[in-house]
């Protein structure tokens, strides 16, 4: 269901969740496996061979997102399979790489210092983008 946009910011609460799912949205890895799941329903082992990493990295990443109620496995003989089951997420999930995309196809990424991508004062990882203000925030 898509909202009319108001003036009206959220209560806290829900801007809270919205963070926690942004969260749970911000490793590859587990993005890589919703954009595979999304039209897939695989198990284990094909999923480690698609998105690299260990079994043990994949299952973990797959336990998150089942506790999250994004995806779900079923039982087919020795394997399960999984399969995202909230719809807004693969929206979600989708919306995030065509963006990255359009960005890419229209800008140039701000070279990385020394082939690094690592804030040189705080060790985080950088963005490959900047994005303008007015990305960032919505216009008056």
């Amino acid at each position: 269901m898509t909202r009319t946009p108001n003036h009206t910011a959220p209560d806290r609460d829900v801007l809270d969740d919205a963070a926690e799912l942004f969260n749970l949205l911000s490793a590859a890895g587990r993005l890589h496996l919703l954009w595979i799941l999304s039209d897939n329903e695989l198990d284990v082992t094909t999923l480690v061979a698609a998105v690299g990493g260990t079994k043990a990295a994949i299952s973990q990443h797959l336990a998150k997102l089942r506790l999250a109620g994004w995806i779900d496995g079923r039982r087919d003989g020795r394997h399960v399979l999984y399969r995202v089951v909230d719809p807004h997420i693969v929206a979600l999930v989708h919306q995030a790489v065509e963006n990255i995309l359009d960005l890419r196809a229209t800008r140039v990424p701000a070279p990385a210092p020394s082939g690094q991508r690592r804030s040189a004062t705080t060790g985080q990882k950088q963005s490959r983008f900047r994005l303008p203000v007015s990305r960032v925030l919505p216009t008056r």
